[in-house]
């Protein structure tokens, strides 16, 4: 019984550090919003957005260090800097007292964030015991993270100026550092790492895995970052009458991904029961003509367009996860994982200068939502190439 309460709240603040990890990474998303009006900092929404590139550069890049660091030296230790490191980030963020400042701020918060992918869902499949719904969960949080950023900074501007949408999260994340470095003094040595989740496969079919990965963890970054990152100010161009302040942005892009954040747990449970190839088929072909529809909706069919988009955007999260998870050995687990959010994450940073370079020359979305939807039917078609055969799993060691 001890065992298994300990597994539960190891579990918890494995899925609380994914939470952080994107709000974090996303709480400028609206507090961009306010910075418009600063005397300071007041710009065009391209500028502005822009100052967080390095940020996102930093979220893709630090993961293979993070990774090689938590194979060789402890996972916990990693999440431990991970907590207390995102928080002084942001602390030192909210303190910025010009853009400069502000876009290293930003710039520091992806650098440890950058920590959680390779180390964080490392630890979660090494300790699961329904890998696919076990990561379906663990992405949930991930999506809740997203979804609170808007609502969160929102709320936070609103009640206090954008500078409380940076320190407060910031204070609430080191005190969980500090909760997770004492819940490791008590864990037993040689926790994790249950079974080598590796599967017997052809030389053949292994290259073509790899080739499909790679091209759908880039794409997918990109549509993923770039639906994350603009649905703050889509809805606030958007949504008229039925978002008038910066709290009402938040609260609509809240509702989205928090309604799109069970995609997660539906996928994870489809991948324990079925073949892969057809859940990823299914879950990527839609999207193509979601993007498209988000490309001119409007008013209340936007918030409808944009719940449908994010459930198969979200969706697609645990797909690749798993396959790594299947695939690769336990000892290189982490290294695999950083491999796969180097190539996810960095690319994924070019959706942010993409959105201020199209925003700033049509003056809105259209075209952004036309060029995800093309990197979608990419996906498609990488989807289909997929092995059909269902793969057998090795015997644990």
């Amino acid at each position: 019984m001890y065992r298994l309460d300990r597994r539960s709240a190891r579990f918890l603040f494995l899925n609380l550090g994914h939470l952080y990890d994107h709000l974090f990474m996303l709480l400028f998303t609206t507090v961009v919003l306010a910075l418009e009006k600063e005397p300071a900092f007041a710009d065009s929404y391209a500028t502005l957005i822009s100052l967080s590139v390095a940020g996102f550069v930093a979220f893709g890049a630090g993961s293979l260090p993070a990774g090689w660091l938590g194979d060789r030296w402890s996972r916990h230790g990693m999440m431990i800097v991970f907590f207390i490191g995102i928080g002084l980030a942001s602390v030192m963020t909210g303190l910025a007292e010009g853009p400069v400042g502000l876009a290293v701020g930003l710039t520091v918060i992806g650098l440890f964030a950058s920590i959680y992918h390779p180390v964080g869902i490392a630890m979660v499949v090494d300790n699961a015991r329904t890998l696919g719904k076990e990561l379906g969960v663990n992405g949930v949080f991930g999506n809740l993270g997203i979804a609170c950023a808007g609502i969160t900074a929102g709320f936070l501007i609103d009640a206090s100026g954008w500078r409380a949408a940076f320190i407060v999260p910031g204070i609430v994340s080191i005190l969980t550092g500090v909760a997770f470095a004492l819940f490791c003094k008590g864990e037993p040595k040689g926790t994790g790492a249950r079974a080598k989740r590796t599967v017997e496969a052809s030389r053949a079919e292994l290259k073509r895995v790899l080739a499909v990965v790679v091209g759908a963890v880039m794409c997918g970054g990109i549509i993923f970052n770039a639906t994350t990152v603009s649905m703050p100010k889509v809805f606030d161009d958007r949504l008229g009458g039925l978002a008038t302040s910066t709290t009402g942005v938040g609260g609509w892009v809240f509702l989205v991904f928090t309604v799109a954040a069970v995609a997660q747990v539906v996928v994870g449970h489809l991948l324990d029961r079925y073949p892969l190839k057809p859940v990823f088929v299914g879950v990527v072909l839609f999207q193509v003509p979601l993007l498209a529809l988000a490309a001119v909706a409007t008013g209340g069919n936007m918030v409808v367009v944009a719940v449908a988009m994010m459930l198969l955007v979200f969706g697609q999260i645990p797909i690749t996860d798993t396959i790594v998870a299947r695939y690769a050995a336990t000892e290189w687990r982490s290294r695999v994982y950083a491999v796969k959010f180097l190539l996810s994450l960095t690319v994924a940073a070019a959706a942010v200068p993409m959105l201020a370079v199209v925003h700033h020359a049509t003056g809105g979305f259209y075209w952004v939502f036309m060029i995800l939807a093309g990197l979608a039917a990419v996906v498609t078609a990488l989807a289909f190439a997929m092995p059909s055969r269902r793969l057998v799993p090795v015997a644990a060691e």
